[in-house]
């Protein structure tokens, strides 16, 4: 087999370096609850504050997913990865030193935000789809996800042993210097849209008239609304479950086992849903996921929550966690094809991130006037059960095109 021939079949040099930086740019952010109540107890700051920090990160990684998503589509995946490093990098030293709020929104907030957008699944699955045939493109979702959901489970662990250690300031100083190798593995992901095996078969569209097509497909409309609770839902449990099972009286070692359980069976999860997407209907699985999502939040809260219920639910939601990403992006690949990605896959991401930067604020918000995270996590059990209800008419079948000719 020739190399342009296992190139064109699957990419596996491409989709493992996207994997480990999918690792990479997962993992701090997804343990960054675990920081919240060493920095506020040195800082003196209260939940709210912290708890902004995290929705303003949230807010600009989705805010920058379109954008640096349709850089990547014309410039090359490469350079915005690269530029991702950066951003993550001096975002989490910021973090690290602030004596103040504003530092710790701009750093831990906008910075880190903005790199995360630059490096984050959508970035690295729409390189993915350009590179692997439409057979199986939702494995290589799966495997992708599969691989953030890994630097979940890893770096759980490491940071909780790391701020023990050497503190949070320091640890957040690890993790900026660890950011920097990201440039080095992104070398593979270096081309454009125009520039992979797939981009024969697209048509020719500018950004402009891809996005007017999108935003005036009903389908697509009701998939971005959908990922809105994903985003409410996930983003809520990483900067606030740490602390809620602190209050719920349970020993912090829960918490941590809790994470990791969830980034673990994450990875099993998301390799089963790119498998399912593959072969089943993509928005009837997503209308699942939702529904078990809701029961899973709903049973945690109703029944006695102890140490025991934490591992329970925290092993139901780490299948269910990052389980939604494959199908929702293979769903944009299915309507629009590969050409603008990047961007269109963006875009569902951004509201995927209002939906985080609202699950974030809300909870520590709503925590600091009642006192309890419980309105907040019943919130996101009416919100399953709407992500569950918009999901169901839609169809998994390409955007009604008049003729048009491939690209060159």
């Amino acid at each position: 087999m020739t190399t342009s021939t296992a190139r064109a079949g699957f990419p596996w040099l491409i989709i493992a370096s996207g994997c480990v930086i999918a690792a990479l740019t997962f993992g701090p952010r997804s343990a960054i609850g675990f920081f919240q109540l060493p920095m506020l107890a040195d800082t003196g700051w209260d939940r709210t504050t912290f708890g902004l920090a995290m929705a303003l990160q949230n807010l600009f990684w989705g805010l920058g997913q379109p954008v640096f998503g349709a850089i990547a589509d014309r410039y090359g995946t490469w350079r915005v990865l690269a530029l991702s490093a950066l951003l993550y990098a001096g975002g989490l030293y910021m973090m690290a030193v602030a004596d103040a709020p504003i530092w710790l929104h701009i750093g831990g907030g906008v910075l880190v935000g903005l790199g995360v957008a630059a490096g984050s699944f959508g970035i690295i699955l729409a390189a993915f789809a350009r590179n692997v045939d439409a057979d199986s493109r939702s494995f290589a979702f799966g495997l992708g996800t599969a691989a953030g959901s890994a630097g979940m489970f890893i770096f759980a662990p490491i940071t909780q042993g790391l701020i023990d250690a050497v503190g949070w300031s320091d640890t957040l100083v690890y993790f900026a210097v660890a950011m920097l190798i990201v440039p080095v593995l992104a070398v593979s992901l270096r081309g454009n849209a125009q520039s992979g095996t797939q981009s024969a078969n697209e048509i020719d569209q500018t950004a402009r008239q891809a996005l007017r097509e999108a935003l005036g497909y009903g389908d697509y409309l009701l998939l971005t609304a959908g990922f809105f609770v994903c985003g409410f839902q996930v983003a809520f449990v990483a900067a606030h479950f740490p602390a809620y099972v602190s209050d719920i009286g349970v020993a912090a070692r829960y918490a941590v086992i809790g994470v990791a359980l969830i980034g673990f069976l994450n990875i099993i999860g998301s390799l089963a849903a790119g498998v399912i997407g593959q072969r089943h209907s993509k928005p009837m699985f997503l209308v699942v996921l939702y529904l078990c999502r809701s029961v899973a939040i709903a049973l945690f809260l109703i029944l006695p929550q102890t140490g025991t219920s934490v591992i329970l639910f925290s092993v139901a939601l780490g299948f269910l966690w990052l389980s939604t990403v494959p199908p929702t992006n293979a769903l944009v690949a299915v309507m629009f094809g590969t050409r603008h990605l990047g961007m269109l896959g963006g875009i569902v991401f951004l509201s995927h991130q209002i939906g985080s930067f609202l699950g974030v604020w809300m909870g520590g918000y709503l925590y600091d006037v009642f006192g309890s995270y419980n309105p907040v996590w019943w919130i996101g059990v009416l919100l399953g059960l709407f992500a569950a209800i918009v999901h169901w008419p839609i169809r998994e079948q390409a955007v009604p095109r008049a003729a048009a000719a491939p690209a060159a």
